[in-house]
Protein backbone atom coordinates (compact mmCIF):
# COMPACT_ATOMS: atom_id res chain seq x y z
CA UNK A 1 0.00 0.00 0.00
CA UNK A 2 1.16 3.51 -0.73
CA UNK A 3 -0.19 6.72 0.76
CA UNK A 4 0.00 9.75 -1.49
CA UNK A 5 -1.10 13.36 -1.31
CA UNK A 6 -4.45 14.02 -2.91
CA UNK A 7 -4.89 17.00 -5.21
CA UNK A 8 -7.88 18.79 -6.67
CA UNK A 9 -7.77 16.29 -9.54
CA UNK A 10 -8.53 13.54 -6.97
CA UNK A 11 -11.71 15.16 -5.63
CA UNK A 12 -14.08 12.99 -7.72
CA UNK A 13 -12.29 9.85 -6.47
CA UNK A 14 -12.40 11.05 -2.85
CA UNK A 15 -16.14 11.74 -3.15
CA UNK A 16 -16.82 8.34 -4.73
CA UNK A 17 -14.80 6.54 -2.04
CA UNK A 18 -16.55 8.47 0.74
CA UNK A 19 -20.01 7.57 -0.60
CA UNK A 20 -19.06 3.92 -1.09
CA UNK A 21 -17.52 3.55 2.37
CA UNK A 22 -20.17 5.52 4.27
CA UNK A 23 -23.04 3.58 2.67
CA UNK A 24 -21.30 0.32 3.57
CA UNK A 25 -20.28 1.22 7.14
CA UNK A 26 -22.74 3.68 8.67
CA UNK A 27 -26.22 2.12 8.26
CA UNK A 28 -27.23 0.96 11.73
CA UNK A 29 -25.01 3.63 13.29
CA UNK A 30 -26.77 6.70 11.87
CA UNK A 31 -29.90 7.00 9.69
CA UNK A 32 -29.49 6.88 5.90
CA UNK A 33 -30.87 10.43 5.69
CA UNK A 34 -28.06 11.60 7.97
CA UNK A 35 -25.48 9.72 5.88
CA UNK A 36 -26.65 11.58 2.78
CA UNK A 37 -26.72 14.92 4.61
CA UNK A 38 -23.20 14.46 5.99
CA UNK A 39 -21.80 13.31 2.64
CA UNK A 40 -23.21 16.43 0.98
CA UNK A 41 -21.92 18.63 3.81
CA UNK A 42 -18.43 17.19 4.31
CA UNK A 43 -17.58 15.84 0.87
CA UNK A 44 -18.88 18.39 -1.58
CA UNK A 45 -16.41 19.32 -4.28
CA UNK A 46 -16.36 22.88 -2.93
CA UNK A 47 -15.68 21.75 0.67
CA UNK A 48 -12.76 19.50 -0.26
CA UNK A 49 -11.30 22.17 -2.57
CA UNK A 50 -11.60 24.74 0.25
CA UNK A 51 -9.85 22.44 2.73
CA UNK A 52 -7.02 21.77 0.26
CA UNK A 53 -6.57 25.54 -0.22
CA UNK A 54 -6.58 26.06 3.58
CA UNK A 55 -3.72 23.60 4.03
CA UNK A 56 -5.59 20.50 5.18
CA UNK A 57 -3.72 17.38 4.14
CA UNK A 58 -5.84 14.95 2.13
CA UNK A 59 -4.25 11.62 1.20
CA UNK A 60 -5.26 8.57 -0.78
CA UNK A 61 -4.25 5.03 0.19
CA UNK A 62 -3.69 2.87 -2.89
CA UNK A 63 -2.75 -0.69 -3.75
CA UNK A 64 -1.33 -1.12 -7.24
CA UNK A 65 -2.83 2.24 -8.24
CA UNK A 66 -6.32 1.37 -6.95
CA UNK A 67 -7.65 3.71 -4.24
CA UNK A 68 -8.72 1.75 -1.16
CA UNK A 69 -9.10 4.56 1.36
CA UNK A 70 -8.32 8.12 2.32
CA UNK A 71 -7.47 10.33 5.26
CA UNK A 72 -7.43 14.02 6.06
CA UNK A 73 -5.72 15.91 8.87
CA UNK A 74 -4.43 19.33 9.87
CA UNK A 75 -2.57 21.08 12.68
CA UNK A 76 -4.93 23.10 14.89
CA UNK A 77 -4.22 26.27 16.86
CA UNK A 78 -3.29 24.28 19.99
CA UNK A 79 -0.55 22.41 18.06
CA UNK A 80 -2.66 19.27 18.00
CA UNK A 81 -3.06 17.25 14.82
CA UNK A 82 -6.78 16.78 14.11
CA UNK A 83 -7.45 13.57 12.20
CA UNK A 84 -10.56 14.68 10.35
CA UNK A 85 -11.10 11.55 8.32
CA UNK A 86 -9.68 8.05 8.03
CA UNK A 87 -11.71 5.67 5.91
CA UNK A 88 -10.89 2.34 4.33
CA UNK A 89 -13.06 0.29 1.99
CA UNK A 90 -14.62 -2.65 3.90
CA UNK A 91 -13.00 -5.18 1.55
CA UNK A 92 -9.60 -3.91 2.71
CA UNK A 93 -10.29 -3.76 6.45
CA UNK A 94 -8.65 -6.27 8.75
CA UNK A 95 -5.38 -6.40 6.77
CA UNK A 96 -3.34 -3.85 8.74
CA UNK A 97 -3.97 -0.97 6.33
CA UNK A 98 -5.68 1.22 8.96
CA UNK A 99 -2.66 0.74 11.24
CA UNK A 100 -0.35 1.84 8.41
CA UNK A 101 -2.53 4.88 7.75
CA UNK A 102 -2.57 5.81 11.46
CA UNK A 103 1.21 5.36 11.69
CA UNK A 104 1.56 7.70 8.71
CA UNK A 105 -0.63 10.36 10.37
CA UNK A 106 1.29 10.09 13.66
CA UNK A 107 4.60 10.46 11.81
CA UNK A 108 3.25 13.53 10.00
CA UNK A 109 2.05 14.93 13.35
CA UNK A 110 5.55 14.53 14.81
CA UNK A 111 7.00 16.33 11.78
CA UNK A 112 4.53 19.17 12.40
CA UNK A 113 5.69 19.19 16.04
CA UNK A 114 2.17 18.40 17.24
CA UNK A 115 1.70 17.35 20.85
CA UNK A 116 -1.03 14.81 20.04
CA UNK A 117 -3.32 13.41 17.39
CA UNK A 118 -7.02 13.64 18.13
CA UNK A 119 -10.21 12.65 16.37
CA UNK A 120 -13.96 12.35 16.70
CA UNK A 121 -15.71 8.99 16.37
CA UNK A 122 -19.39 8.13 16.66
CA UNK A 123 -20.07 6.41 19.99
CA UNK A 124 -21.86 3.57 18.17
CA UNK A 125 -18.94 2.92 15.79
CA UNK A 126 -17.54 0.16 17.99
CA UNK A 127 -15.29 -1.28 15.30
CA UNK A 128 -13.50 2.03 14.74
CA UNK A 129 -13.28 2.72 18.49
CA UNK A 130 -11.67 -0.67 19.07
CA UNK A 131 -9.16 -0.04 16.27
CA UNK A 132 -8.21 3.36 17.67
CA UNK A 133 -7.86 1.95 21.19
CA UNK A 134 -5.67 -0.87 19.88
CA UNK A 135 -3.44 1.79 18.33
CA UNK A 136 -3.13 3.65 21.65
CA UNK A 137 -5.88 6.26 21.48
CA UNK A 138 -8.01 6.87 24.56
CA UNK A 139 -11.37 8.55 25.06
CA UNK A 140 -10.60 12.07 26.24
CA UNK A 141 -14.09 13.51 26.12
CA UNK A 142 -17.68 12.93 25.04
CA UNK A 143 -19.40 15.57 22.90
CA UNK A 144 -22.69 15.98 21.10
CA UNK A 145 -22.80 18.33 18.11
CA UNK A 146 -25.92 19.74 16.45
CA UNK A 147 -25.11 19.56 12.74
CA UNK A 148 -28.40 20.92 11.42
CA UNK A 149 -31.60 19.53 9.89
CA UNK A 150 -32.39 17.80 13.17
CA UNK A 151 -29.25 15.64 13.09
CA UNK A 152 -26.59 15.31 15.77
CA UNK A 153 -23.16 13.77 16.03
CA UNK A 154 -22.82 11.91 19.34
CA UNK A 155 -19.08 11.38 19.51
CA UNK A 156 -16.11 10.39 21.56
CA UNK A 157 -13.10 12.65 21.21
CA UNK A 158 -10.10 10.34 21.28
CA UNK A 159 -6.46 11.34 21.59
CA UNK A 160 -2.97 9.92 21.48
CA UNK A 161 0.28 11.66 22.38
CA UNK A 162 2.90 11.64 19.64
Amino acid sequence: MIIRLATEADIPQLRELAARIWHACYPGIIPVEQIEYMLDWMYSEEKIREELREGFTWELAEIEGEPIGFQSYHLDAQRRCKLNKLYLRPDHQGHGHSRTMLQHVCAAAREMEAIEVWLQVNKKNTRAIAAYEKFGFHVAEEKTFDIGRGFIMDDYLMAKAV
